[in-house]
This record gives C-alpha cells, structure tokens and sequence, in this order.
C-alpha cells in the first residue's frame, strides 16, 4: 500500500473530509495539508498540522453524522485561515503552546479540542467557520494565553449569529459608517424587538459600548444610535479571534436592518 493510500484511510481525515456540507471542496484539501502534506498546494505550521491530527482523530469516533460533519468544518476552516495567515507572514508560535504542560497536554490541543466541541454543539452552521478562525488564530498569537483564548470561545458560545454580525458592523464602523438613526427602545414588530434585544445583550455582556444605563425617575435618557456603537476591549478580542473582519458583509447588513435601520 503506497503513503497516500495509507493516510486515506485514516479516520482523523476521514472527519475533515466530512466538513464538506459545511465548509465546502475544500474539506478535501485542508485534509491533505493536515495528514498528507508533501501533497498539498498550501503549507501550515508542523506544530499546528500535528495539533490538528490529534484532535481530528479523537473525534473521529463521534457517533451523530451532523457533528461529524461540523466537527471536520471546524478544523478545516481553521487550516484555511492558518494557511492564510502563513501566506501573509505570520509564523506559528513558539512559545510553548504546541508542547506538552506537566501533567496534561498542550495548550492547542486543549483549545482544538474545545472548538470542535463548540462546533459539534451549532445547530446553526454558519457560526462553525469563525470557530475554526479562533483555533487559527489564537496557533499565532503569542500575547494570548490559553485561558483567554478559552475565555474568549466561550463568551462566543453564548451569541447567536446575529449578535456575531452586529459585532462585525461595530468593527468595521470607521470603514463602514453605522447609521445616525436613533434605534427604538421598544419596538412594535417582534423582529425589530428580538434584533434590539440582541444589541442590549451585548451590551449587557460587555462587548459594546456605550454599557446599559438604568433611567432615573424623571430623567431622559439620549436615544441609543447604531453610530453610537463600539467595541469594548473585551469586543475586541472576540472580534479578533473570532476574525470578525471575514464575517460576510451580507449578514451584517442583514443584522443591522433586522433593527429596522438601513445601513447609510
């Protein structure tokens, strides 16, 4: 049996192979970077590609095919964007993160293994492909620690698409102007409402400013605008990690009119 008829047959590729539903043709080849890389037309660190491996074969034995198939998305959207960020110049980390810590194992190994229970766990599957971005991501960004980066993928858990876009729009706001409107307070149509209630859970959660204030008696508060609206540090990471900056204009301006708003 010849080497690529051996890695073939693996099941950790197998499962990346399977992300295809979600992550598209190119599951195929982001399964040969990770198992077969004298093969491959792009190129990721060694330490992540081992990373990947170890993970991708652990959660071959997951028994739903959905979460297979999320699963192996995770990981090849995270070979995308890490055979991207090789591409621009930016190396792998070498600080420790890819080797064993006393008493456990490495830190990516850890964090892959998170994301793709994340993943496993989005029923809606356009959240899978900035998942595999925050393991991408956090492979080379050596000023943040695994327990941020487990921070950060949690905090993400807790948002539906829609709060992910309107978090986009608040990054890109001095490229993309966010409208001068004020937004209604409470809205009558249940979509509009739902969208507000969306943008005060952020809010809420810190992740945008201006943070929610409680009314005095007798006092007026200022109409919120979605111009008024800016990442707080903690926005931030996630916008990085998560890398926001990819998110589809579309679902922006899609999330942005869900609050009755055009985007001017």
């Amino acid at each position: 049996m010849t080497a690529p008829e051996e890695t073939a047959e693996l099941p950790g590729r197998t499962l990346i192979e399977l992300g295809a539903p979600v992550a598209g043709s190119m599951s195929r080849a982001a399964a040969t970077v990770v198992f077969e890389p004298s093969a491959a037309k792009v190129t990721i660190s060694a330490s992540f590609a081992a990373s990947l491996r170890t993970v991708a074969t652990e959660a071959a034995a997951l028994q739903v095919p959905r979460e297979q198939v999320r699963a192996g998305a995770a990981l090849a959207f995270a070979v995308e964007y890490a055979a991207t960020q090789h591409r621009a110049g930016r190396p792998a980390r070498s600080d420790g993160w890819f080797d064993a810590r006393p008493g456990g194992r490495p830190a990516a190994e850890d964090l892959a293994e998170a994301v793709v229970a994340a993943a496993r766990r989005s029923t809606d599957e356009r959240r899978v492909r900035h998942l595999g971005y925050l393991l991408a991501e956090a492979s080379c960004s050596s000023d943040l620690d695994a327990g941020l980066a487990d921070r950060a993928l949690r905090s993400s858990e807790e948002l539906s698409w829609r709060q992910l876009a309107l978090l986009a729009g608040a990054g890109r706001r001095e490229r993309v102007p966010l409208s001068m409107a004020p937004l209604p307070d409470e809205p009558r149509p249940w979509s509009e409402w739902g969208a507000r209630e969306d943008v005060a859970d952020l809010q809420r959660a810190g992740l945008l400013d201006p943070p929610l204030t409680a009314a005095r008696p007798g006092a007026i508060l200022p109409r919120l605008r979605a111009a008024d609206l800016r990442l707080t540090r903690r926005g931030v990471l996630l916008h990085r990690l998560l890398a926001l900056d990819l998110l589809h204009e579309d679902a922006v301006t899609e999330a942005l009119a869900a609050l009755g708003l055009p985007r001017s």
